[in-house]
């Protein structure tokens, strides 16, 4: 599964720079995956025009793909993630492990954590910017909501820097070209999975020059 091309070809039609990359999965082996694509921009969401009526723009939606392809461990998408951030020179790339949280004395917040993890914003301050996505990936995503509650998920995001924000916020990163990015191979290996919650960083980038501090 190619990672990179399937963003890249949303980037191009979308005409957005991207905030972040993020893919949750609930921890069993052959369930989809949702790769959720978190844009940085405002449009209006009407063509409308009024008189001296100024129509506010809104925050662009997520897009939501789902990745049907067959895993045997969860971890095994941790190569295609970190080919694809790689390829788009992200400083990092993390994961998250997350415990069930359907449970006695769970706080609200893993709930919810794990709601916005699988694109789900209803009730949220923010809930006026729903997910692009389609009918059958929200079908799919309440069975895997509900299935990532009872055993657990694993989340994983990076920060594009070619055709994201970060070109100009990030840090300066010795390891990516002119376009922001990176060639293939990636020289990082998946590791293996932690127990419970764990969080697992790749480091990507390097900093070779010298760091000045005034």
């Amino acid at each position: 599964m190619n990672i990179f091309e399937l963003v890249s070809m949303h980037m191009k039609a979308m005409r957005l720079p991207l905030y972040a990359v993020t893919v949750s999965m609930a921890d069993q082996v052959n369930t989809p995956a949702l790769l959720i694509m978190h844009w940085h921009g405002f449009r209006r969401v009407t063509p409308l025009t009024l008189p001296d009526v100024n129509l506010p723009a809104r925050p662009v939606p997520d897009s939501v793909l789902q990745l049907d392809a067959t895993w045997s461990r969860p971890e095994a998408l941790d190569q295609p993630l970190l080919n694809a951030a790689w390829q788009f020179g992200a400083w990092d790339l993390e994961r998250v492990e997350h415990k069930a949280w359907w449970r006695p004395g769970a706080p609200a917040t893993e709930a919810l954590a794990c709601q916005r993890a699988f694109g789900c914003y209803a009730g949220a301050v923010d809930a006026a910017c729903p997910v692009v996505t389609s009918a059958q990936t929200a079908n799919d995503r309440e069975v895997l909501l509900e299935l990532a509650a009872r055993r657990g998920y694993v989340r994983w995001l990076f920060r594009p820097r070619r055709g994201g924000i970060w070109a100009t916020l990030a840090d300066k990163d010795d390891s990516v070209d002119k376009t922001g990015g990176r060639t293939l191979p990636c020289p990082i290996k998946a590791a293996p999975r932690g127990a419970g919650a764990a969080r697992t960083v790749y480091r990507l980038g390097r900093v070779d020059h010298l760091i000045l501090s005034g």
